[in-house]
């Protein structure tokens, strides 16, 4: 049930929430089934302070790869001591990147400029100690992207991508991976499975957002990391592309995405 004992390419889900309280009670049988559909590691972001020690206790028990970071849309939470909490985290717990950061001017009620200088500050942080970066973007794709062409960092993840090619494209000019996930399950999302389809496959990764972004099929549940298998899936019809070698290019995009070295196979 430890992730760090995983072999060879295998699938990997680049943002999931095992922490989340939906998952209580449930998370060494959530965890047992992603492995048994071969799912070999998965990457946790927090999202406020309180969650740091739980991002921790996942990693002792299920050796996931964590990130840590200070979510836009918890405002309230967030306090101005927070960030040096953040980078106290950063320097002693050895995460794999920073986040979850970014912007969302989609939900009401979100001070937009403090939203902008919390991401500011976090990325001054991720280019401080060589990070990648979990990018949360919801209607502000331009406006992250400005901010990451004047405080650049190791590159990362643009999570749930739903801008459009251009938008893309720019992002992978900076050195970022899209995630693709649930959205892109659902026939009616045409922008998205068009990118899915057609953008170069060393930017992509997988994803479940778990337990948000529900696929078509389980609109009704919780994700879960099990379900990147069905996800690989539908990318590889998307992309009329073989199942095993789709998950290799993806496991090696994961690897790259925050910097880790591969492990022999």
């Amino acid at each position: 049930m430890h992730f760090q004992s995983a072999p060879g390419p295998c699938l990997i889900d680049t943002h999931c929430h095992l922490d989340a309280a939906e998952f209580n009670g449930q998370r060494d049988e959530i965890v047992s089934t992603a492995q048994a559909c071969g799912v070999g590691q998965l990457l946790l972001p927090s999202i406020h302070s309180d969650s740091f020690a739980d991002s921790l206790a996942m990693r002792a028990r299920y050796g996931c790869w964590i990130a840590f970071g200070l979510h836009p849309i918890y405002l309230a939470r967030h306090q101005d001591d927070h960030l040096q909490l953040l980078e106290q985290h950063l320097q002693q717990h050895a995460p794999v990147a920073v986040g979850e950061i970014g912007l969302d001017y989609y939900l009401p009620g979100l001070d937009a400029a403090r939203q902008e200088s919390l991401l500011v500050e976090q990325l001054k942080l991720a280019r401080k100690y060589n990070l990648p970066v979990l990018l949360h973007v919801r209607r502000a794709q331009d406006r992250v992207l400005k901010y990451l062409r004047q405080i650049p960092v190791p590159g990362g993840i643009a999570h749930a991508f739903n801008g459009s090619r251009q938008q893309a494209e720019a992002f992978i000019g900076l050195g970022f991976k899209l995630g693709f996930g649930g959205a892109m399950t659902y026939s009616g999302s045409r922008r998205i499975r068009e990118l899915a389809a057609t953008l170069p496959l060393s930017a992509l990764v997988l994803e479940t957002d778990a337990p948000d972004i529900r696929p078509e099929w389980a609109q009704q549940q919780p994700n879960v990391p099990a379900n990147i298998k069905n996800f690989a899936a539908v990318l590889a019809g998307l992309r009329a592309m073989d199942l095993h070698t789709l998950t290799g290019a993806l496991w090696r995009n994961s690897y790259q995405a925050i910097g880790l070295a591969m492990p022999n196979v």
